[in-house]
């Protein structure tokens, strides 16, 4: 606006205003103020010149904090009669599809122009090479903007900012001539520019002038010392980070004596960081992670007393951390992680009274960790001591001087207590502490206090305690691998990740599963696992009681209740969890038929956005909780198989051990995402599907211990990813398909079907139908292995794995304890076990 005089905007210019105006969408009314009856120099984003009146600055980009809505439209050269236009910021808009307006180069008297940002694409108009006044150019962050050529840049000899951010530069050879050669450039920004050579071939560049430097986000690949000589003393930042540079960091670095910001993360740099480092004593962010640097650590870091972030994660770093780094008196972040550190944690960090983060975690590191390491971090914020051998040794009643915000401690010592300093963190929104070897009851306080987290891992512990009574919060809880007893726990609409997996929970799952429990809050519970527990209820009524409000469960894409005592049937209602990547329902005492409406599980039949509904969380520094990370126990070829992928990646299946009855339906092979499907040790019969070679990214197939009938639909050759496939012991006819992927399976594949017959089985279908020897099968009820032969080498296999297995029991203390558990936790996967590596056993004789 204009100060000072009461100067009006001149009329031609607030026609050319209401004119650019009319080009564009605003959603948001943003441009309300620009009418007739009001002065332009009162409008929102017009600046005007105190004296003259005239318009000379135009401001309408839209930050993330703006309460308005990005513009869009046509961007009229109306904005050529503003002839005093000095500055023209239109960043973070919305101009998809639209080239940079070529008439922006007749704007002669520019000096600030901003559309980084704002969707342009296609070739940057040489015409803005006529603007030679111009100080600051932004075109960072389009949509794929190229150059025909760098030669318009070389005539802005005023040029003062520069930034080219996500602009195709590959075809440029001779970029660092042509930037080099702005006498006045202080600050070059090309990040992701797919830069992919740093060797000048026509000499050195000055860069006489520059002090801000980004090629982050390049291809950048030689030596880095083969180009660093160019650049001038005068250096104050420099970003090389997530390139391909080889070599070791370079001494000559320490003669940049005006550098505050050095990063250099994620490259192949390699060798042992120089002793000269230490000399760049206005250094305030050393960022070396994610390379490969070896050896110690230098002392000499501990001179750079204005050093406010170090980050050496991610190297092969050895060695104890220096003591000397208790005189960085001004470190906020120090990150350490991933390394191979030894020794303990030196209590001069405990003097670091600026420090917000520190990072130990994935080191060699051991010993106590007491008071006096913490003594004056007052601001600490985040602590992460994960993966390591360091070990909590501090007095119940100790009141710690920081309020955290993080506190990762999983795979380190915390136990076998439950930690009380806890009670005083009244700002913590992440703990973990998972495998931490706490052996106790959670205290009483506890349950409360988690109400102001967000993400909760106690898992993998033997932490005790009844749930009956308490009510969850977070958004992500993990209690699982614990001694929880009790009935379900109350949660609220904000938890969506719940696990109480491997625990004593009984009980029926009514009403925690069965009724709307949030009143008129929508769920969020995107993931429930309740898997081995002792819980029981009928889930066919439960499901029924879904109609009404079925809708809410619409986030919910994993469901594992196996390895429980639940009954009833599976109803329609299930099928409308379009969701649903994970359905594990095995092992309890379900009947009835399996419904044939699994076409309508979106996700399983690929019908979603594979990426639609991710769970992905990030808090804090360098934490991501990516995609729900959760051990899943499949048995996709014939053992048990922790799975630990991403979760997202997943489509699953589990109803086997239940006593479902009656055909599989048609409905399932249109499940075209799903990769693993477990129907065995049930009742059912019929025949296979027909078009089930359509699940064309089926991974494992299991169909054993049924009563399926028919023949091998040869669709089922067409699996081309299948790498597990059961059909033994059923009542299968015919010849098995030909084909390299059926054939490659072993006969225990398809052993158990006395008409079944061709490769891999040595019954030939050409022989007459004579197939003695090969037994039948079915369960519970009827014949179970009718082969003699079978009944002496499974005596023979049983009596000699049997006694072995029982005299490492009996003199291994570890081992014994070990294996009670895991029979504990595996109680439904030891019969089908035990009988598969009988049968390898006599295949194998």
């Amino acid at each position: 606006m204009a100060k000072g005089l009461n100067m009006t905007c001149n009329e031609k210019e607030r026609n050319a205003l209401l004119s650019f105006k009319h080009g564009l969408s605003d959603p948001s009314n943003r441009l309300s103020s620009w009418s007739n009856q009001k002065d332009c120099c009162r409008w929102l984003g017009v600046r005007c010149d105190s004296i003259t009146g005239r318009v000379v600055g135009l401001n309408l980009s839209t930050p993330l904090d703006s309460p308005y809505m990005e513009l869009s439209g046509e961007v009229s050269p109306s904005l050529l009669e503003l002839e005093s236009l000095i500055s023209l910021d239109l960043s973070m808009n919305y101009f998809v599809h639209t080239q940079i307006p070529s008439f922006f180069g007749s704007m002669k008297g520019l000096r600030y122009l901003d559309l980084s940002l704002s969707g342009f694409m296609g070739l940057i108009p040489y015409q803005l090479g006529n603007l030679s006044n111009l100080q600051h150019l932004n075109l960072g962050y389009n949509y794929a903007l190229q150059v025909g050529n760098l030669t318009w840049i070389s005539t802005l000899s005023s040029l003062q900012y520069l930034d080219l951010s996500n602009t195709d530069l590959h075809k440029e050879l001779s970029w660092i001539q042509v930037f080099g050669a702005l006498p006045s450039l202080s600050e070059l920004h090309l990040e992701n520019c797919q830069i992919d050579n740093l060797a000048s071939s026509k000499g050195k560049a000055n860069f006489t002038s520059l002090q801000v430097l980004d090629l982050s986000n390049n291809n950048l690949n030689q030596g880095i010392l083969s180009w660093i000589s160019n650049l001038s003393r005068t250096l104050v930042q420099l970003n090389l980070r997530s390139n391909f540079l080889q070599g070791e960091v370079p001494e000559m670095l320490s003669r940049f004596q005006n550098l505050q910001s050095l990063v250099l993360q994620g490259n192949q740099l390699s060798g042992e960081l120089p002793d000269s480092l230490g000399k760049l004593e206005h250094l305030e962010v050393l960022d070396l992670s994610n390379n490969t640097i070896t050896g110690p650590i230098p002392s000499s870091l501990g001179n750079l007393s204005s050093l406010r972030k170090l980050n050496l994660a991610h190297n092969q770093l050895n060695g104890t951390i220096p003591k000397s780094f208790g005189y960085l008196k001004n470190l906020q972040v120090l990150n350490l992680a991933s390394n191979s550190l030894t020794g303990g944690m030196p209590e001069t960090l405990g003097i670091l009274t600026n420090l917000v983060t520190l990072d130990l975690s994935s080191n060699l590191l051991e010993g106590p960790m007491n008071e006096l390491n913490f003594l004056k971090l007052s601001k600490l914020r985040e602590l992460r001591m994960s993966s390591t051998e360091l070990f909590l040794s501090v007095n119940s009643s100790w009141v710690p001087p920081f309020q955290l915000e993080y506190a990762l401690m999983s795979s380190c010592g915390v136990g076998p207590k439950f930690p009380t300093w806890l009670k005083m963190q009244s700002s913590l929104r992440v703990l973990t502490m998972s495998k931490s070897g706490i052996s106790d009851m959670a205290p009483i306080w506890f349950w409360n206090w988690t109400s102001q987290l967000e993400f909760l891992d106690l898992s993998n512990n033997e932490i005790s305690g009844d749930l009956s009574d308490v009510f969850l919060n977070s958004s992500i809880i993990n209690l699982s691998s614990n001694l929880f007893k009790g009935l379900l726990p109350s949660v609220s609409a904000n938890v969506e990740v719940l696990n109480i997996a491997n625990n004593s929970i009984s009980g029926p799952i009514s009403p925690f599963f069965c009724e709307r429990m949030n009143g008129n809050d929508t769920n969020k519970l995107a993931v429930l696992d309740v898997s081995n527990n002792r819980l029981s209820g009928d889930l066919g009524q439960c499901w029924m009681n879904w109609q009404a409000w079925i809708w809410e469960m619409q986030y919910l894409m994993v469901l594992r209740l196996r390895s429980n005592k639940f009954k009833g049937i599976i109803t329609q209602n299930m099928c409308q969890l379009s969701s649903l990547i994970v359905l594990d329902l095995a092992n309890n005492f379900l009947s009835g038929t399996i419904p044939n409406c699994l076409d309508n599980l979106k996700a399983m039949a690929g019908e979603d956005d594979f990426y639609a509904n991710p769970l992905k969380y990030y808090y804090g520094f360098d934490f991501n909780y990516d995609n729900y990370k959760e051990s899943l126990v499949l048995v996709p070829k014939g053992d048990e198989l922790e799975y630990r992928d991403n979760l997202i990646l997943v489509r699953m299946i589990d109803l086997s051990s239940n006593k479902l009855f009656g055909d599989i339906p048609a409905e399932v092979s249109k499940l075209t995402a799903l990769r693993f499907l477990n129907l065995s040790r049930n009742y059912l019969s019929g025949e296979i599907p027909i078009d089930m070679g359509g699940m064309k990214l089926l991974e494992s197939l299991d169909l054993s211990l049924n009563q399926i009938m028919g023949e091998i639909p040869q669709s089922l050759s067409a699996l081309s990813f299948l790498s597990f496939l059961n059909l033994s012991y059923n009542n299968l006819s015919g010849m098995i398909p030909t084909s390299t992927q059926l054939q490659s399976f072993e006969a225990l594949s398809y052993t158990g079907n006395p008409e079944l017959c061709g490769p891999p089985l040595t019954s030939n279908c050409t022989s007459g139908g004579d197939f003695s020897g090969v037994g039948s099968v079915e369960h519970a009820d009827g014949i179970f292995f009718d082969t003699s032969d079978f009944y002496i080498a499974m005596g023979v296999g049983f009596a000699a794995g049997f006694w072995g297995i029982c005299s490492v029991i009996l003199f291994n203390r570890t081992f014994r304890h070990a294996y009670f558990r895991v029979l504990d936790h595996l109680d439904d996967l030891i019969y089908v076990s035990i009988i598969l590596k009988i049968r390898r056993l006599i295949a194998k004789l």
